[in-house]
């Protein structure tokens, strides 16, 4: 006997293919998008059999659609950790990397098996995105750091999430002898061991070296004499008073009705990050720490929920985007596109996009 799952699932694509085979491209988008709709709005809800359904659905779906109806669809999915397993699937592998990257960067639902496949058999573009992941096991570092240019190794050995194994770690501070930055990621990350950790600030250049001292200072003493160490210490501090000071006058200015947004843009143009990170916290109504974890993550959709909180004009939202791109050392993407973002970006919006991510970090467990 047929169960009533199988047979709702096979109504529901001869509805939908009936439908699709007699309309425009417009009305299949429109399709996907109120099944996406219903998928998210209650994913938790449903069960392993309603998943199937709905995987059965988006296969159908996806073969009669253009790149920016799937790539919508990849970046919606991506994020929900119960997704239909086969669109996942395929939505993996497409070529396209506007399509295949959400889920290769996201997607909890992704077997190993197909990450594997991916970071072996295609691009650069490809092996970015994996590299991103929340996790990344030995197997796929491997393959990143093998198959990978510059950018994908730097951008997994700098991710916490990825464990390198121990032939990985040998390759990488062997290249890191001839490029600073992989040298300066490597030795940043909390889990390297001893003894690559020497190996690594043996060979580093000055530059490095003294990065890493400041970042463990245990080990410093193994390879810094006590003045050096010492001096160490005294730059750590004078870099928190620096910081603390910077707090203490915007609060000051806050406080006396004198902190505006063109006080807020003249410490961005100044390239202060402290004094801008505390202003656009004062006049957006967050914590400090919380504005700062925004204005350091790599997205700038951040920032902009910010200002838009805080009221400023794209004029002063600009200034700090582009101190945060010099600090930083990144290169300046589509002004234009951000600003026409930033003008549609609604303050009702922005405040409930805050009260959002409150929720997700006083949720998150600690690790």
């Amino acid at each position: 006997m047929r169960s009533k799952s199988a047979t709702s699932s096979e109504n529901l694509l001869e509805e939908l293919q009936a439908a699709l085979s007699h309309g425009t491209v417009a009305r299949r988008v429109e399709t996907l998008r109120r099944v996406t709709d219903l998928f998210v709005g209650n994913a938790v809800d449903y069960s392993d059999d309603h998943v199937r359904v709905f995987d059965d659905v988006f296969q159908c779906l996806i073969e009669q659609i253009e790149v920016s109806a799937r790539a919508l669809l990849a970046d919606r999915l991506a994020p929900i950790a119960s997704a239909p397993p086969k669109i996942i699937r395929t939505l993996a592998l497409d070529e396209v990397i506007e399509v295949s990257g959400p889920v290769l960067s996201k997607s909890e639902r992704l077997d190993e098996a197909t990450l594997i496949e991916i970071a072996r058999s295609r691009g650069q573009a490809h092996l970015k995105a994996i590299s991103l992941r929340r996790v990344l096991s030995e197997a796929l570092t491997d393959l990143l750091v093998t198959r990978g240019n510059e950018d994908v190794v730097q951008s997994t050995v700098s991710n916490p999430g990825a464990r390198l194994s121990e032939g990985s770690l040998t390759d990488l501070v062997n290249r890191a002898e001839r490029d600073d930055d992989l040298a300066t990621c490597i030795g940043l990350r909390p889990d390297l061991p001893r003894h690559h950790y020497l190996k690594l600030i043996a060979k580093a250049s000055l530059s490095v070296r003294k990065k890493l001292e400041a970042a463990h200072p245990g080990l410093a003493e193994e390879v810094s004499s006590v003045v050096q160490e010492a001096a160490q210490r005294v730059r750590a501090a004078a870099t928190t008073r620096q910081t603390e000071t910077a707090r203490a006058l915007v609060k000051s200015l806050h406080e006396d009705g004198r902190l505006n947004e063109f006080q807020v843009s003249t410490f961005a143009e100044q390239g202060k990050f402290d004094e801008t990170n505390a202003g656009l916290a004062a006049l957006a109504g967050v914590a400090i720490e919380t504005a700062e974890t925004i204005m350091i993550d790599s997205r700038t959709e951040g920032v902009m929920i910010l200002a838009k909180i805080a009221g400023m004009s794209w004029s002063s939202v600009r200034a700090i985007i582009a101190m945060r791109e010099k600090l930083s050392g990144g290169s300046q993407t589509d002004t234009l596109t951000r600003r026409d973002t930033y003008e549609a970006l609604r303050s009702s919006t922005a405040q409930q996009v805050l009260r959002f991510y409150r929720m997700q970090q006083s949720t998150t467990p600690a690790s």
